[in-house]
């Protein structure tokens, strides 16, 4: 119906699948992709030695398993990226019901690997947390609800992803993990505010969010040390952000050089939330600024070609993964720098970890799949057909 009502009609060739996906794909994204795989992987060779030593592994360790867990999202990547919306969709519906079912068991069978939040499963050979799982597939199921809201006759697609997304961010408060909670909220206002929300209805979420707030740091310790330490004018040196503080002051323009760093044998989250402060401190501000332009290259493409995009739901779906892509990547470069309270959020395809890499590679590679080039008109024709002559 969609398809009918917006004018993107499937076009069947005779091309062969690979040729159609080079020439369609947006290669400047799957470039950048490519090239911070590989900026993680440089920075695991600096960061991940003291861990191994730490725990009795070879010195290359993590790297290894950073490599193995990268192909894997790397291959998932491209396979997501060949296939057509509505599969995309069909997956992520599956996919996000499988990452639901594990974060409601969570608090029965989860484990918190003594960080104070039961966020991971424990597998023995590694562990698995499904919100980094779950927010790939509440994006695209958000959207496929919106998206049907504007059908004649449709459901109410807005209320029921606004229902929705209330019940995933009280299920991650209550780990607690409300960097993630954030950042599915956002990720719902995003495509809220794109399907037509009023800013009047915006500003009222806006303002319960300050008002769930100030409820959490009112009731939960873990919250509010956080935000302690967040607003202390005095850095402890002793604390993971007074680790990062010194080592990025330390990088200045080109680093310290290559191994020379200090960071990563004091800071116990060197290769996963804090991975940016070993990249300021070994090679300076210009890795720092390559890192920050390659996010934002991969998003403001991604927009960019979305704008132009028929399919409500393509638009809406593409434009959540793209800005909570972007949003991650914020807020851990943010939290190292201190302009934002620690999250214990990792740095998509650069911090070392199974899940996160892996659902990274599952986002964007749903992303690619989205912005791929179709057979149809410009959105500006369809608008200019209600004009006036």
């Amino acid at each position: 119906m969609t398809e009918m009502v917006y004018g993107a009609v499937p076009v069947r060739d005779g091309e062969p699948i690979l040729p159609k996906w080079w020439r369609t794909v947006d290669k400047w994204s799957l470039a950048c992709v490519l090239m911070l795989f590989a900026v993680g992987l440089l920075l695991g060779l600096a960061a991940s030695p003291p861990l191994a030593a730490k725990n009795g592994f070879d010195p290359f360790h993590y790297v290894q398993r950073q490599a193995f867990f990268g192909s894997v999202a790397l291959l998932v990547m491209l396979v997501l990226s060949v296939m057509s919306p509505t599969l995309v969709r069909r997956l992520a519906v599956l996919g996000f019901g499988a990452a639901f079912i594990g974060l409601f068991f969570l608090p029965f069978f989860g484990e918190d690997f003594g960080k104070g939040a039961v966020r991971w499963y424990s597998l023995g050979f590694a562990s698995l947390q499904p919100s980094e799982f779950l927010k790939p597939g509440f994006v695209v199921v958000a959207a496929w609800m919106m998206a049907a809201s504007a059908d004649v006759n449709g459901p109410p697609g807005k209320t029921w992803s606004f229902v929705l997304c209330c019940t995933i961010v009280l299920m991650l408060a209550l780990q607690p993990d409300f960097g993630q909670a954030c950042l599915v909220l956002f990720g719902w206002g995003v495509m809220y505010f794109v399907a037509g929300a009023s800013m009047v209805l915006l500003v009222v979420l806006a303002g319960l969010v300050v008002l769930s707030g100030a409820v959490a740091y009112a009731n939960s310790e873990h919250f509010a040390r956080r935000i302690d330490g967040f607003l202390s004018a005095d850095i402890d040196p002793t604390t993971q952000l007074g680790y990062a503080t010194n080592a990025i002051q330390a990088g200045g323009f080109f680093g310290v050089g290559v191994g020379e760093g200090q960071v990563k044998w004091s800071l116990p989250d060197a290769h996963t939330d804090f991975i940016i402060a070993v990249a300021a401190e070994e090679y300076g501000l210009i890795l720092v600024l390559v890192v920050i332009a390659l996010y934002a290259t991969v998003v403001v493409r991604s927009l960019m070609r979305l704008v132009r995009e028929r399919d409500p739901f393509i638009r809406l779906a593409g434009t959540g993964l793209a800005c909570m892509l972007g949003v991650q990547a914020m807020i851990n470069m943010g939290v190292a720098v201190r302009l934002l309270p620690a999250k214990g959020m990792t740095l998509p395809f650069v911090s070392y970890g199974g899940s996160s890499v892996i659902a990274s590679g599952i986002a964007v590679g749903m992303l690619l799949a989205f912005t791929r080039t179709r057979p149809q008109g410009e959105i500006s024709d369809l608008l200019s057909r209600g004009r006036p002559r």
